[in-house]
This record gives C-alpha cells, sequence and structure tokens, in this order.
C-alpha cells in the first residue's frame, strides 16, 4: 500500500514560511538588526534636521513590518495552539480516568468554560488544604509524647 505523497498547498508553503519568519524574528540578531536600524535612524536626525519626512520613513517602515508580522506570527501561533490541543485531546483519550468530555474545550462557549475554571479551582483549593494538612500531621506526631 503505497500512497502517492500530494504535492505542497499554498496554504503548506504560508505554515512553513510563517513557521520559519517567526522563528527568526524571534532571535537575538532580529533584535540587534532592529535596534541597530532605529539607532541608524535616530543618529541621521541632525543629518536631515529631524524633518518629517525622516520621521516618516521610520513610522512608514515599522507600521509595514509591524502589520506583516501580525499575520505571519498568528498564523505560527493558532497553528501551534491547535497542535497542543490535539496533543492534550490525545492524552485525555488515552487516559481511562480522564473525563472525554474535556475534549475540545477551546469550543465550548465561555461560560462552560467559567464553570469548568470553577470546578478545576476548587479541587485545587481541596488538593491544596489535603496537602497543607499532611505536612502539618506529621509535626504534630512528632510533638506528642
Amino acid at each position: 500500500m503505497n500512497e502517492a505523497k500530494k504535492p505542497p498547498t499554498l496554504r503548506d508553503h504560508f505554515h512553513e514560511f510563517s513557521r520559519a519568519t517567526s522563528e527568526s524574528v524571534g532571535s537575538v540578531w532580529a533584535f540587534l538588526l532592529a535596534l541597530g536600524v532605529v539607532v541608524v535612524w535616530g543618529l541621521t536626525g541632525p543629518l536631515f534636521g529631524f524633518s518629517d519626512t525622516w520621521q516618516l520613513v521610520i513610522n512608514t517602515g515599522t507600521t509595514i513590518v509591524t502589520f506583516i508580522m501580525v499575520f505571519l506570527i498568528q498564523s505560527t501561533q493558532n497553528r501551534d495552539a491547535k497542535a497542543v490541543h490535539l496533543k492534550l485531546d490525545e492524552l485525555i483519550r488515552a487516559v481511562s480516568a480522564a473525563r472525554n468530555n474535556l475534549l475540545d474545550l477551546e469550543k465550548l462557549p465561555e461560560e462552560e468554560l467559567e464553570a469548568l475554571a470553577a470546578q478545576f479551582a476548587s479541587l485545587q483549593k481541596r488538593a491544596s488544604n489535603e496537602a497543607q494538612e499532611r505536612r502539618e500531621t506529621p509535626a504534630k506526631s512528632k510533638l506528642a509524647p
């Protein structure tokens, strides 16, 4: 059974490009490059008399870069979040004691998410109280004759 591999789609290319771009712009070198551009721009201020055009150059450049980066980084984060959700869903499905109704929580209405959050906060508080009691119990027994 030898399945033919489908050629990559435009969406596949975009995901790969956005992932690579996101990794690149998150590097120390990208930060240093951006810092260098701002420093050079600032140092050229006196040369251009701090003119409106001089200010417009940095404003336009940063606006364009920011506009494009928002879409690329959001695409990467959406894909990463989806992968994490699928991994968590698989763990929930695979663990017999887990509640399968917790699958696809991200699709629930806000009210249901808040109710689940309250349930988990209650469970966490109960577990914290039990752990505190366990820590205090041995200390009391050592003091008793």
